[in-house]
């Protein structure tokens, strides 16, 4: 039995603001710690529950922020940019019979720790085929359906939980901290969490159980910003449609192409952000 991790670091334990999760800073350096504690735990657990092998697929920002060596030896780690399906790398090649979403958020434009979908500002909103604003676990949990692999565990912070209820009922969760504000959180301690997402871990590893690929497609993709300019940039990519003066939208025939173009809107997007007024 397989499992892949992605590990993102906005929903690890004690992370509360963006000082915590940007590269190159002293909060970031402090937290790497914690984020590869919350990994880790999620690997014991796994193994703990009959895993045979772990891969880990780093998830956050410049997706170089785990510690290795602090890594859990059975493990493997997939780290670096550029990679064909970004946050579920891996997931592709037909041997991962579970996914789990360690140190995930809530979407853009809902209420949770560090919220956002991909970009850290500038998105407002995303939503596929008119569901509820899509948070990164939706998006990928889509992704991972195409290939036939459950979302087995999800862990953040509480509305992290109740997001993921929506599209992987089935899923274990942890919540690491409770909301209190986008920058404010009450944090339980490592020792406690690695303790829950362990524990959890090994119960979700019954449910990674390979099915058959769910091809739900075509998906239409919405994206709504906070600047009307950001629209017209993301037009740019073949197939987006200006559909509103801070709005795009695009269908995809299947989530594997919908997730690649969303990367490559948030792509420009992200360029055409300048300094001071977005």
């Amino acid at each position: 039995m397989k499992i892949l991790i992605s590990a993102d670091m906005e929903g690890a334990t004690g992370v509360t603001w963006p000082g915590d999760v940007l590269p190159g800073t002293e909060g970031w350096q402090r937290f790497r710690h914690l984020f590869t504690s919350d990994v880790n735990a999620a690997i014991a657990g796994f193994f703990d529950g009959g895993a045979d092998e772990v891969l880990v697929n780093e998830a956050h920002w410049s997706m170089r922020n785990l510690l290795l060596e602090q890594l859990d030896e059975r493990a493997e780690m997939v780290t670096g940019r550029h990679k064909d399906l970004s946050m579920v790398e891996g997931v592709q090649h037909g041997d991962v019979d579970g996914i789990a979403f360690v140190g995930f958020h809530t979407g853009a434009g809902t209420e949770g720790v560090l919220a956002h979908t991909y970009l850290p500002n500038s998105i407002t909103g995303v939503w596929v085929d008119g569901s509820p604003p899509a948070s990164e676990g939706r998006l990928n949990a889509l992704v991972a359906a195409e290939y036939g692999v459950p979302v087995v565990l999800v862990t953040g912070d509480d509305r992290t939980g109740i997001d993921a209820r929506d599209y992987a009922p089935a899923a274990r969760t942890v919540a690491v901290k409770d909301y209190v504000s986008r920058y404010a959180a009450v944090c339980r301690p490592p020792a406690r969490t690695a303790a829950d997402i362990r524990a959890a871990a090994k119960d979700a590893t019954s449910l990674a159980v390979r099915h058959e690929p769910v091809r739900g497609g075509p998906f239409t993709i919405e994206v709504e910003f906070d600047a009307a300019h950001l629209a017209g940039a993301a037009a740019i990519v073949p197939g987006v449609e200006r559909t509103g003066e801070r709005r795009v939208a695009y269908t995809s025939p299947t989530m594997y192409e919908g997730i690649r173009c969303y990367k490559a809107v948030t792509t420009l997007v992200s360029a055409a952000v300048e300094e001071q007024y977005g």
